[in-house]
């Protein structure tokens, strides 16, 4: 496909890359929400919100035909990890395969081959279960307003599949690493640092000593401690008042996880008068392979194997997403069905071109196929 080279699918996706959609912009959000409803809308779906002053969630429901109970889950987000104004420095283009532009490997090629998919399934009124997608406004700051939605909307689903990017050539994601966002803020007491500094309490004094703790309890686990961001303080004469740091935590192992959250929790100050707030400000639990997501797999890489997309195979990944809720929950759940590309969260951002038609093709055949396996059943089932 030429430069000069346009289809349905790419006309969709430049639109939702022109409309940026950064977290927490809610009028940018509820801009590309409208245009993303009325194409569901076109697409054969029933379009609804679940309303948040940080961006609504968008939730469509292509009813069932033909086939009764439970529904199958998608996964996706139109929120991206780009300001508005982006494009000014990283815009749209189109050179052979390879598409440009902020968002379009995560994940906004993924929502186009969904459309594309559920679109064609209803032209061709093949029989099909109940679809249900989740398109979050969160998912790149961990979907802290919209976790109990994808809780909710799991625990009645027979199967998950994210649109996700896949792994790199395509792959699919079997299991995700545990993700927790965590903010530790002190408060003590201003005193003049010369003068009177037994009157204060230094809350950056206390802010590292935590930090110490926190570091030699995740010690000889394998476990990934980031310190994002760390700020408190004022003047060098003057004892510090308040300090905060921001925290990401990736686990491997539930077990590990549960200890290094517990031990967060019971965290208390060192110093008296100090007082110290410990919160989450997102959690995704680890999502390790399990057999209900091993069987999900089997019957996608059949599936795309009879369309001549054969060789996928699925591995678990180390990033996070909405999936490592529904996976540590124990339903049937399988990530990366977004179009293959590259430089997620990177100026080379890209896509594929021609593996947004071919995701589109499996999308639409697990739509009208994964119905006819025996029911897929996790823990929670």
């Amino acid at each position: 496909m030429s430069s000069s080279e346009s289809s349905p699918a790419l006309d969709a996706l430049h639109r939702y890359t022109l409309h940026e959609s950064p977290t927490g912009d809610r009028r940018a959000l509820a801009a590309l929400a409208d245009v993303l409803d009325a194409d569901a809308a076109r697409a054969g779906f029933d379009t609804a919100r679940v309303p948040h002053p940080s961006g609504d969630h968008l939730v469509w429901t292509l009813p069932a035909r033909g086939v009764p109970g439970d529904p199958v889950l998608l996964l996706t987000h139109y929120d991206t990890v780009w300001p508005v104004g982006t494009l000014s420095g990283m815009p749209w283009s189109v050179e052979g395969d390879v598409v440009r532009g902020p968002g379009v490997y995560d994940t906004k090629a993924g929502i186009v081959a969904l459309l594309a998919a559920a679109a064609r399934v209803e032209r061709q009124s093949a029989p099909h279960p109940e679809i249900r997608v989740l398109v979050v406004a969160d998912e790149e700051i961990g979907s802290p307003t919209a976790t109990g939605l994808v809780r909710a909307e799991a625990a009645r689903a027979r199967a998950v599949l994210g649109l996700e990017p896949p792994h790199p050539g395509g792959d699919l994601k079997t299991g995700r690493r545990g993700s927790t966002r965590v903010r530790i803020e002190v408060t003590g007491i201003e005193a003049h640092a010369a003068l009177d500094p037994d009157a204060g309490v230094n809350a950056i004094d206390e802010l590292v000593d935590q930090l110490v703790r926190l570091r030699a309890l995740v010690r000889g686990r394998p476990v990934l401690l980031n310190t994002g961001t760390i700020a408190g303080g004022g003047r060098t004469n003057v004892v510090a008042g308040e300090a905060h740091v921001e925290l990401g935590l990736r686990f491997s192992d539930p077990a590990d996880e549960d200890a290094v959250l517990t031990g967060l929790r019971s965290l208390r100050p060192v110093r008296d008068r100090a007082r110290l707030d410990t919160r989450l400000l997102s959690h995704r639990p680890t999502w390790r392979p399990d057999e209900a997501g091993a069987h999900l797999l089997d019957r996608i890489v059949g599936i795309a194997a009879d369309l001549g997309q054969g060789g996928l195979a699925g591995r678990p990944a180390d990033g996070a997403a909405d999936t490592n809720t529904t996976g540590a929950l124990g339903r049937p759940t399988v990530d990366g069905l977004a179009p293959p590309g590259g430089g997620a969260h990177a100026w080379q951002e890209w896509v594929s071109a021609a593996g947004i038609d071919a995701r589109s093709d499996l999308l639409a055949a697990l739509f009208t196929g994964l119905h006819t396996a025996a029911p897929c059943r996790g823990d929670g089932a």
